[in-house]
């Protein structure tokens, strides 16, 4: 943008050039330390990057002269700096951030910082796998964390890859596994480009398999021999919100939208969703309790595809459970995460098996629900297709067709699961909801 040529480029040469020669001259008038100036441009008025930060991925000693040239001369200590042979105000060493201290003339570490793991700095050496839509690092002390790189952090085959690599390796040669991104938003959810194409084209055989992989993935991840915490932020919606559901705890951003919404485009939870929260209902149940009161608000939830507005709220909805954790300052929160999986680690972890104890309500819950669907239908609160679509959530919560209330295995709500995502896929109402979803991000009503 700045080797434009046309009215564009002069007005990015002077808001930028402009900007450095104005930082740099406020040092040492409003602060000693260079830092200090991006710190406060980026919590007080929300800049992704500081100008310093952004004068160095501009290029400082490259910039000088250009800068001249467009009438802009920054502070003379930035010329005695390029001319000691540093030609950045950050340099990253060991994956600590340090930052150009002019007096001393060398870089120092950012106080109050040393704490915080960001995963851009452990880029060049502590990277210890990858493909195109996800990267391993090495935190240290025997713990590693995934990343996803995809777009908007959706979920598909890169990002199972991943998944499934990283708890791979975390059983073989680690403690325990984080699953974090410092991207806009956690995950968005599963690619729905290709449940489209699949479902599409009715290549109901590939779509069955890529749900039967989702759901083994993240049931791994549930069940692995080592500890998995999941540290969710922004947006975690669908599939992220179904594997912050499947970790042994959760690390989440205290500003977290997170909940189950495949309703808005014609779809159930697939990933695990449906299952989960109906597990987390049947474990929460104590003798006497109205067990159906409990199962009508997760069964709404799903329906009406809530989001919650904060990891305070996801708790009341329990997505998240008493023993998850919430971190205020998003900068900690996968050094939080680590400390986490560390504390599993060391009190014990023991791998987990699958429940066979989940108790379901079949005929008399699913009798209840259909009546409240059905009144909501003859109200037109819902279409047709909301209709068809709570049925089948019901009958899956409900553990289908039983004859009486009866303790089944996670493995049979997962098959109920997917064969009720199966059967929506071939529904073309259910094509065209993600199809306006994929052309233009809104969600029909049809």
């Amino acid at each position: 943008m700045l080797g434009g040529k046309d009215k564009a480029g002069e007005f990015y040469r002077d808001s930028f050039y402009g900007l450095f020669q104005y930082v740099s001259n406020r040092i040492p008038e409003v602060a000693d330390e260079l830092y200090k100036i991006d710190d406060a441009l980026c919590a007080g008025f929300g800049w992704e990057a500081g100008p310093f930060d952004t004068w160095d991925q501009v290029g400082v000693d490259r910039s000088l002269e250009k800068m001249e040239a467009a009438g802009y001369k920054p502070n003379q200590w930035v010329y005695d700096m390029v001319a000691a042979g540093f030609n950045s105000f950050y340099q990253v060493e060991n994956g600590v951030k340090k930052y150009y201290d002019i007096p001393s003339g060398a870089y120092k570490n950012i106080p109050g910082k040393g704490d915080f793991i960001i995963l851009d700095n452990l880029r060049a050496n502590k990277e210890v796998w990858k493909n195109s839509g996800a990267s391993i690092f090495d935190l240290g002390d025997g713990i590693i964390n995934l990343e996803f790189r995809t777009k908007m952090n959706t979920m598909g085959g890169e990002v199972i890859e991943g998944i499934n690599k990283v708890i791979e390796l975390g059983e073989k040669e680690y403690r325990g596994v984080v699953i974090a991104n410092q991207g806009t938003n956690f995950s968005v959810g599963a690619n729905l480009g290709m449940v489209f194409m699949y479902a599409i084209e009715q290549e109901y055989e590939e779509l069955n398999i890529m749900i039967a992989t989702f759901q083994n993935t993240l049931m791994r991840a549930r069940y692995s021999a080592v500890p998995v915490v999941v540290a969710p932020h922004a947006m975690s919606l669908g599939g992220g919100c179904e594997l912050t559901l499947h970790a042994d705890q959760v690390q989440a951003a205290a500003e977290t939208y997170i909940g189950l919404v495949e309703v808005g485009v014609g779809l159930l939870p697939g990933g695990g969703g449906t299952k989960e929260m109906t597990l987390r209902v049947s474990e929460r149940s104590e003798s006497g309790d109205v067990e159906l009161n409990a199962l009508q608000n997760a069964f709404m939830n799903i329906a009406t595809a809530k989001v919650a507005t904060s990891a305070h709220e996801a708790r009341d909805m329990h997505i998240l459970r008493p023993q998850d954790r919430i971190s205020i300052n998003p900068n900690r929160q996968i050094a939080d995460a680590k400390l986490a999986a560390l504390q599993l680690a060391e009190a014990g972890y023991s791998q987990p098996v699958q429940k066979k104890n989940i108790k379901v309500q079949g005929r008399s819950g699913l009798a209840l629900f259909y009546a409240g669907i059905q009144g909501m239908k003859m109200g037109n609160y819902i279409s047709e297709h909301d209709e068809l679509i709570a049925k089948k959530i019901a009958n899956v919560m409900c553990g289908g067709d039983l004859t009486s209330p009866t303790e089944v295995s996670e493995q049979y709500l997962l098959d109920l699961e997917r064969e009720a995502f199966l059967s929506l896929c071939g529904e073309r109402k259910t094509l065209e909801r993600i199809q306006a979803i994929l052309n233009g991000g809104k969600p029909l009503r049809n």
